[in-house]
């Protein structure tokens, strides 16, 4: 189905190849996962399976990429279009038409598809999909889940035999992702589609895949089973972690397999109490994190966040109703919730950018619900789901000087980007980067001013478990100055590891507020792997349970 023959691709703008001498042989009807650290190469693989790149991207690729027998460099990603279908990572910008029934049809549309062929293959492609209940509703008012599943419709209608997406689940809640990949399963095994999609968050996907293709820091590319593959790769999910720890026989890919080998786990920990071990490892000195982030300020005596009764509308919906908060300094605080719930417009209004309708809050003792986003901006900073929303330099190295600027501390800004995503080229235009280098790159951009109160909306989108837990110490050390942390994520194993304090949001409201092991070691929906595994103890990451295990 899918041949690359040592294929290589070297963009003019960086000093090495993305890709090189990569040999890979997918088969039809196999949904494989594509894994690696952050920019190493998983957007530019995909990409060339329908000849994005280099056909729009640029760069130069040598060697060949063949589906069914069609050569990339003969065939260019419109005469394709019929075989190959690409779901970016917001299906939402993709977009082109109003309504769910209009999008699935647009694309046949434009390959002159026969009208009432056309309609046959909407009405199949919305029944395969579970779309049926909602083919006149406007594409905008869909749950994110849903948009990523006419994302995967509109090529699907296209009568698509594969599949490429680019981290699928990223920005969706435990209960969308799996929604998600459920469809996808279904159009492997009932319609024989061939699926390849990359994704960090491997917990959630490892248990479906047949085959695993995993990238390394310098371009080179290996491929076998998920099984095989996942042994060698740095990158491994909890389950995995934890199986290693324990000792099990085999490698678990799954919460089920994993439980089925833990009694005697559940039995050496049940006279243990976890609050005895830390979820994290400590921070290892000065080596990991910039030495600068240890020389601020501490604000161990400073009051923290302190919001009383907001409310928040668009027009006549209510985003934020009627919430009370505290986030004490030195702690942080994480929000959760399934998408539309109202976590990021808490964020935008807490930064003034979303104007409140009713409500006020204070940040160290002073109002600031009166003041504009300016002022806010001096004792609160926001890094937004959309890293690209805060890129507006030509180069990452003025980016990074302009965040120097205001921090008055030459080269921190690329110190705290080298720890959290390292090799990005100063030259290269910050629009360029991969999903997870815009991140990392916003994310040091804010973190460089060191203010009162930083608030994260979904930090760890696009980010490998090695960034991750780089910017776990970050905002560790962040809390230990007595700063006040915010982050909304639906990444249920960060959370698990870096929550003092857990708000659950629904509708607008919180309906749950308590410590990491009381929200999420009770919760069906939001349990990391760890949990779900020893349950009914309240255990949350490895590390947690190799310390007990190492203390018995």
């Amino acid at each position: 189905m899918i041949v690359f023959d040592h294929v290589s691709v070297q963009y003019s703008t960086a000093d090495s190849p993305t890709l090189t001498g990569v040999n890979l042989q997918i088969d039809d009807g196999q949904l494989v996962l594509v894994a690696g650290p952050t920019g190493s190469g998983k957007s530019t693989l995909l990409g060339a399976i329908n000849g994005h790149v280099p056909h729009f991207t640029g760069g130069t690729l040598s060697g060949s990429v063949e589906v069914e027998g069609l050569s990339t460099a003969d065939y260019p990603p419109r005469d394709l279009a019929h075989i190959v279908g690409r779901v970016s990572q917001d299906p939402l910008a993709g977009f082109v038409t109003d309504t769910v029934e209009e999008e699935l049809a647009y694309s046949l549309e434009q390959m002159g598809v026969d009208p009432m062929r056309m309609r046959t293959r909407v009405e199949e492609t919305l029944d395969i999909l579970g779309l049926a209940e909602v083919r006149s509703r406007a594409l905008v008012s869909l749950s994110s889940g849903q948009q990523q599943r006419v994302a995967i419709g509109s090529a699907l209608a296209a009568g698509v035999r594969v599949l490429v997406l680019d981290e699928p689940t990223s920005a969706l809640d435990p209960g969308s992702s799996e929604e998600v990949l459920a469809t996808l399963l279904r159009l492997v095994h009932d319609l024989g589609l061939t699926v390849v999609m990359a994704e960090h968050r491997l917990e959630r996907v490892i248990s479906y895949a047949d085959q695993m293709i995993l990238l390394g820091p310098q371009g080179q590319v290996t491929q076998g089973t998920t099984r095989e593959m996942i042994q060698e790769s740095l990158l491994q999910p909890p389950v995995v972690v934890l199986g290693r720890i324990a000792g099990f026989d085999s490698v678990p890919l799954s919460v089920r397999q994993a439980r089925s080998m833990a009694g005697p786990l559940r039995e050496s920990l049940a006279t243990k109490n976890e609050a005895d071990y830390p979820r994290v490892p400590p921070a290892q000195g000065k080596s990991s994190v910039p030495l600068s982030l240890h020389a601020t300020t501490t604000l161990v005596d400073t009051p923290g966040l302190t919001a009383t009764k907001l409310n928040v509308t668009y027009g006549g919906t209510i985003a934020v109703d009627n919430v009370s908060l505290e986030m004490p300094p030195g702690q942080v605080s994480v929000i959760m919730g399934r998408n539309g719930s109202g976590k990021s417009s808490l964020l935008w209004a807490l930064t003034g950018v979303t104007p409140l309708s009713s409500g006020r809050f204070s940040v160290g003792g002073k109002r600031l619900d009166n003041q504009p986003p300016a002022v806010i901006r001096d004792y609160c900073r926001l890094v937004p789901s959309n890293a690209s929303d805060l890129l507006f330099c030509s180069t990452v190295a003025e980016e990074c000087e302009a965040a120097d600027s205001y921090s008055g501390q030459p080269g921190l800004c690329r110190q705290v980007l080298d720890a959290l995503a390292p090799h990005i080229d100063p030259i290269s235009h910050p629009r360029d980067l991969s999903e997870g280098q815009k991140l990392s790159l916003v994310l040091a951009i804010q973190l460089t001013a060191f203010p009162q109160v930083i608030l994260l909306d979904e930090p760890t989108r696009g980010l490998d478990y090695q960034a991750k837990a780089t910017l776990a110490q970050i905002l560790e050390e962040m809390a230990n100055q007595g700063r006040v942390v915010g982050v909304v994520t639906h990444d249920v194993e960060f959370a698990a590891e870096v929550a003092h304090q857990i708000c659950v949001m629904a509708s607008g409201e919180i309906i749950q507020t308590g410590t990491a092991a009381g929200v999420l070691g009770s919760s069906a929906l939001f349990a990391p792997q760890v949990a779900k595994i020893v349950y009914p103890q309240p255990w949350l990451t490895p590390y947690q349970v190799a310390q007990a295990l190492g203390d018995s």
